[in-house]
């Protein structure tokens, strides 16, 4: 329940707001995942007058306001098809027209394709104050520690890095059951991720070369079953499609 709401000018307001203890404070982009904290009375400090929202391209990278929204980055001529992808498979149109990028990522479980899609990237967020830069792994691992007091201005993604994004689910319009996304560096690194359970999406490999993707992806989901499938099928599923996702990146 929203017991109080407030809109700050600066940056400098909205940090003192978030450092209030007598009422949990949430910070508000776009607010479609402002209903998981609706247990508890919360106050609500809207981002949206901060200027937080903008998109630009700093040498190889992409730097992504927080409060951008998931269709302004999916129109982002310079990111990668899988990103795309990936944005298209989390949400419908008017969802992602209204959902910011950073409260995607700080509200999303392992099921989300986007969260896999930016952990493959191996994205990063910084935070303030102090003007602290995290891994998004290092991040959502420990969210409500590493949040407190804490506002996400920006999240930064290479963009001269290739980038493929599978997934199974029971529909198309299902979160999926099983997804992957690979991404290659210029230098051959290789980072697999899988998502469709979990908390998170999970880390299956992050090498200096490619090879070894589809056994390191099935090791990974040995533990991963669920009410939604079995770990055997998941990791059978995870192999497929890491496979397609190499071949993505071969054409």
């Amino acid at each position: 329940m929203i017991v109080e709401y407030y809109r700050p000018k600066n940056l400098t307001e909205a940090l003192a707001l978030v450092d209030d203890p007598k009422t949990k404070t949430v910070f508000m982009g776009g607010g479609s995942a402002i209903d998981r904290y609706n247990t508890e009375p919360f106050a609500v400090v809207d981002l949206q007058d901060l200027g937080l929202n903008t998109l630009r391209t700093k040498g190889g990278t992409l730097e992504i306001g927080a409060t951008a929204s998931l269709q302004a980055l999916y129109e982002q001529s310079q990111i990668q098809t899988g990103l795309k992808n990936a944005i298209y498979r989390e949400a419908s149109l008017n969802l992602r027209q209204v959902a910011s990028v950073a409260g995607t990522l700080v509200a999303s479980d392992g099921r989300s394709p986007f969260t896999t899609a930016m952990l493959a990237l191996d994205a990063s967020i910084t935070l303030i104050p102090g003007e602290e830069r995290i891994n998004i792994g290092d991040l959502l691992a420990l969210r409500e520690k590493k949040l407190n007091s804490k506002l996400i201005t920006k999240i930064t993604i290479p963009i001269n890095v290739q980038l493929a994004y599978q997934y199974v689910a029971r529909t198309p319009a299902d979160l999926p059951i099983v997804c992957a996304a690979v991404a290659l560096w210029p230098s051959g690194r290789t980072r697999v991720i899988l998502g469709g359970s979990g908390e998170t999406p999970i880390l299956a490999m992050d090498g200096p070369e490619r090879g070894g993707e589809e056994i390191s992806a099935a090791n990974a989901y040995s533990q991963a079953g669920d009410q939604w499938a079995a770990a055997e099928y998941r990791q059978e599923m995870a192999q497929v499609l890491v496979k397609r996702c190499l071949s993505g990146l071969d054409t």
